[in-house]
């Protein structure tokens, strides 16, 4: 394809993107092939090691803080690289960053197999943050040569959505992975994976693309400021729920830091010439409340992350008794995709958003009556009400955000990718944060109602610290510790049905917040209405068609 000269039509849409010629059927089904391997790759690089946390926790000898520190290094990554990751596109081409990243994360992976401590981890984390920040854009790319310019927008919804389904196929995947060969076989996996996506993106390039200049000196000024910025909001994020908030003065200072450095980031920015984000543009009416809705959904989807699998943590479930679970919110998810391309409707993008956010309301409420005889299966219709909303939001408020960008100017491109990744990491961080404090604050509130109907003369409890000190009377012989035995294992029950008390008060804040939610979205389509606004979804898809019929 490098002598091939690329008509008008086929022209990259933006410098560093790849040109769009017309290929042949085998070549779109390859390119769509390795888009679903690129989107899987990169979001199951983090999944393995989030769903195994306490697994890898264990087998590492590592605190619960440590452990958190795995994560948090890859989300640290993760929401920078694409700071100056879209311009290296731009300036140097995707193809060669993306070949450096996926080897040099390989290298690491492999590494950490035989020099396995925790800064190894740590830094093992941190490429793949790098990775996947790279390998998201890349699927959509793969997925824009998989199909027609006319359905172009389409492939902007399958692309950001694929990497999504990887949580729940981690939880999946883990099970045989771990026995087989213990933690080891996770990064063995993700070694594999690394490989073969290497391996598909040389053997089946993008087309060429158009490259200029485009780094300035100020560029890596900004990064220098806003990166260490983001950097100390997520340490504390991740670490404020397990250290708690008002326990460690650095999280303080950390968050002071934080906001110092990222509003001495945007002030620089707010003053360029050719700005690295253009804070005018995302200043915006339209666009603050685009991220603000991706956001506050995405907070609600971690009832999902969080809600569900902690509560049948809690009650004594393990990955391998919630296999059928995920596999049935994998279905879901694909479903959720599946209807968001099938019905997509440039003239009506609130509507399927508004029905997500309604879906996510009675996921959450079916939720809220759980008790400590619920199992896996009665998540099942739940769950999957969750999984499916997620992907039918996620993909319309994609292809709404990508609609301004390419309609504003290629030079907005970096702004919305920093600002949408932003959303959308942030916001499930400080979902499972907010939520994990929530249940936190909630379970010591009902462990001190329960404890204070708790009386030794109360025949019931009596009877329970009987039948306690009874269950271990085989293996311990002194009475007085029977009796000590009893009363431990009536206060591990007490605290246990205070967190399973404090999951349905999560469940219960979900669904509020869910309904605030759908009442804001209804407020939001009935302004866009009276205001009739242009849709921008129709004036793109209005440009994507002459564009195709000037190819005919």
């Amino acid at each position: 394809m490098a002598d091939y000269v690329f008509k008008p039509h086929e022209r990259p849409t933006l410098p560093g993107s790849p040109a769009n010629p017309d290929h042949p059927g085998r070549r779109r089904l390859r390119y769509f092939l390795i888009g679903c391997l690129i989107g899987i790759t990169g979001g199951l690089g983090n999944a393995l090691v989030t769903v195994n946390l306490n697994f890898a926790q264990g087998t590492l000898g590592l605190n619960s803080d440590e452990a958190a520190w795995l994560t948090a290094a890859y989300f640290m990554t993760n929401v920078t690289a694409n700071l100056l990751l879209v311009k290296y596109r731009q300036q140097f081409g995707l193809q060669p960053f993306i070949r450096y990243t996926l080897v040099a994360y390989a290298v690491t992976t492999l590494m950490h197999l035989f020099i396995h401590d925790f800064w190894t981890s740590v830094a093992v984390r941190a490429m793949s943050g790098v990775a996947a920040s790279g390998l998201t854009t890349l699927t959509i790319l793969y997925f824009f040569q998989a199909l027609p310019a006319p359905k172009r927008l389409a492939a902007v919804m399958i692309g950001i959505c694929i990497p999504q389904i990887a949580t729940p196929l981690a939880r999946i995947l883990s099970p045989g992975l771990l026995v087989w060969g213990e933690w080891h076989n996770l990064y063995w996996f993700e070694f594999g994976l690394a490989l073969a996506t290497l391996a598909a993106v040389m053997a089946q390039p993008l087309p060429p693309s158009e490259r200029e200049k485009v780094f300035e000196p100020l560029d890596f000024a900004t990064f220098a400021l806003l990166a260490p910025g983001l950097w100390l909001l997520i340490a504390v994020l991740s670490q404020g729920r397990i250290q708690w908030w008002t326990e460690r003065a650095w999280m303080g200072w950390a968050l002071a830091g934080s906001v110092a450095l990222i509003a001495a980031a945007v002030l620089v920015e707010h003053h360029r010439r050719n700005p690295l984000i253009n804070t005018r543009w995302l200043g915006s009416r339209e666009m603050l409340r685009l991220f603000a809705v991706a956001a506050s959904v995405r907070i609600l989807l971690s009832e999902q992350a969080f809600g569900s699998v902690g509560f049948l943590t809690v009650v004594g479930m393990i990955n391998d008794q919630m296999v059928t679970l995920h596999l049935i919110v994998v279905l879901a998810s694909i479903a959720g995709l599946a209807t968001a391309v099938l019905t997509f409707r440039p003239d009506n993008l609130s509507r399927p958003i508004i029905i997500a956010v309604v879906l996510i309301v009675i996921g959450s409420f079916m939720d809220a009556s759980s008790n400590n005889l619920t199992r896996p299966s009665s998540f099942y219709i739940s769950q999957a009400l969750i999984g499916f909303a997620s992907l039918l939001f996620l993909a319309q408020a994609m292809v709404i955000g990508i609609a301004r960008t390419l309609l504003a100017g290629g030079k907005n491109f970096i702004s919305f990718v920093v600002l949408f990744s932003l959303s959308q990491s942030i916001g499930g961080l400080a979902g499972s944060t907010l939520l994990g404090t929530f249940q936190t604050v909630r379970e010591k509130y009902h462990s001190h109602e329960l404890v204070q109907d708790i009386v030794a003369t109360d025949p019931l409890v009596a009877a329970r610290l009987g039948a306690g000190s009874r269950a271990v009377a085989g293996t311990i012989g002194d009475p007085v510790l029977r009796h000590a035995e009893g009363a431990a294992l009536l206060s591990r029950q007490v605290t246990r049905e205070a967190n399973i008390l404090a999951y349905n008060d999560v469940f219960l804040l979900v669904g509020v917040l869910a309904i605030l939610m759908t009442i804001w979205g209804f407020m939001i389509s009935r302004s866009v209405r009276r205001r009739n606004e242009p849709s921008p979804v129709i004036l793109l898809v209005q440009r994507l068609q002459a564009q195709a019929q000037q190819g005919q």
